[in-house]
């Protein structure tokens, strides 16, 4: 059974196409020839799960390394066991998923990695009303750290979603982006909301334009301050290692990786979120005084970055 055509519905798909087209002229502009490639696809009629997407992605840039922006719409006739853990009562009806993933991983070790990602699911059909909710937000990964970046993200966070939302935000996503295995975060956070109904579709819906609409705005002034750092072999070394714990995140807790995989998305472009270059190396424990030894120790640790003091 599929959802009926929905006005709503056809604006957030609106809303999206224009996000994933802004992301995408903003990280050209960074580039002196390198460009998005676009792979647009459909699911053949056989696929139990239907839809279509637009996967962009850069590679071999001066400034990215590589870069990914995908766009999805897809449609299945039951939720996947990741989506109904904490609604049982919708298991088994038909879903409609549509969102906007972005991984941009720079060349430069000074310059951070970032993930943005804004969501909508739609779950319907059986002769029951919609059932909609959102979810979304943004998050840094740098390799080196630096104080004024990371203040700056949060602000940039906070104003996003107001001072209210904020602290529940951040406090969600240093939750959501922690490597339990390793017992570390991935980065210094930024914001993470999911499930989201407060206040009805369309604020809900406003809610997470903000979001969408405020992430290249903080991330690109981060960018031009640090892309042209001189670095060497040592932070490459260091980047690939530190791509590594990026990578383990997200095939063993990434939820938004594993609904992609169990409902029968599109494996390509669930996993352009990859980095190009990574290395893995046993125990390996910067030295004290470094550096690196200054990001493990000062920047992934949960810290309040609008106050003075970690928490």
């Amino acid at each position: 059974m599929s959802l009926p055509a929905d006005p709503f519905v056809t604006a957030v798909d609106a809303w999206l196409r224009g996000l994933q087209n802004a992301i995408c002229t903003g990280a050209e502009q960074f580039e002196n020839a390198a460009r998005f490639v676009s792979d647009r696809w459909r699911k053949p009629p056989e696929a139990r799960l239907q839809g279509e997407g637009d996967t962009r992605v850069l590679e071999g840039g001066a400034v990215f390394e590589r870069a990914g922006v995908a766009r999805s719409v897809v449609r299945g006739p039951a939720l996947p066991p990741s989506a109904t853990a904490s609604r049982p009562e919708l298991a088994g009806r038909p879903f409609q998923a549509m969102g906007v993933s972005v991984v941009l991983h720079p060349r430069n070790p000074y310059v951070p990695t970032t993930h943005c990602n804004v969501r909508m699911l739609n779950v319907g059909g059986d002769g029951l009303p919609a059932v909609r909710w959102f979810g979304g937000g943004f998050d840094l990964t740098p390799y080196y750290g630096f104080e004024d970046d990371a203040r700056a993200w949060h602000r940039a966070a906070r104003d996003a979603v107001g001072a209210a939302l904020y602290p529940r935000f951040k406090r969600q996503c240093d939750d959501y982006f922690f490597i339990r295995h390793r017992d570390e975060p991935r980065g210094i956070g930024g914001l993470f909301f999911d499930d989201w109904v407060e206040g009805g579709d369309a604020q809900a819906f406003a809610l997470t334009r903000r979001v969408g609409e405020a992430f290249w705005a903080a991330y690109a002034p981060i960018v031009a301050a640090r892309k042209d750092t001189p670095y060497g072999d040592r932070e490459r070394h260091w980047q690939r290692l530190r791509r590594g714990r990026y990578v383990e995140f997200n095939l063993v807790w990434d939820r938004g990786t594993l609904f992609g995989l169990q409902s029968g998305g599109r494996t390509e472009s669930i996993l352009m979120s990859m980095p190009p270059e990574v290395q893995w190396a046993y125990d390996a424990v910067p030295e004290a005084g470094t550096p690196e030894a200054e990001l493990l120790a000062h920047f992934l640790v949960p810290r309040d970055w609008l106050g003075e003091a970690p928490r």
